[in-house]
């Protein structure tokens, strides 16, 4: 009887008990995109804008998350 198995699922097992599977962290965003997102975060663009922006730069939510969390972490 043989067992097999691959580097990358030991890997991937390791990461996972350690905690460290979590997503990557997104590309920085530009100055104006970061603009963009403090507006949106103050409430001055509505969420119809809003999506329109996430449609053509996804990674504008991911910071939207990001921050929302730190922002509930804090408070």
């Amino acid at each position: 009887m043989s067992i097999h198995f691959t580097v990358s699922g030991l890997t991937r097992n390791l990461i996972h008990s350690l905690g460290l599977d979590h997503e990557h962290a997104p590309r920085a965003l530009t100055p104006e995109q970061s603009l963009l997102l403090d507006c949106y975060l103050a409430g001055q663009i509505p969420d119809s804008a809003w999506n329109d922006y996430v449609f053509e730069m996804p990674e504008l939510e991911k910071h939207a998350q990001i921050r929302r969390a730190r922002g509930h972490a804090k408070t």
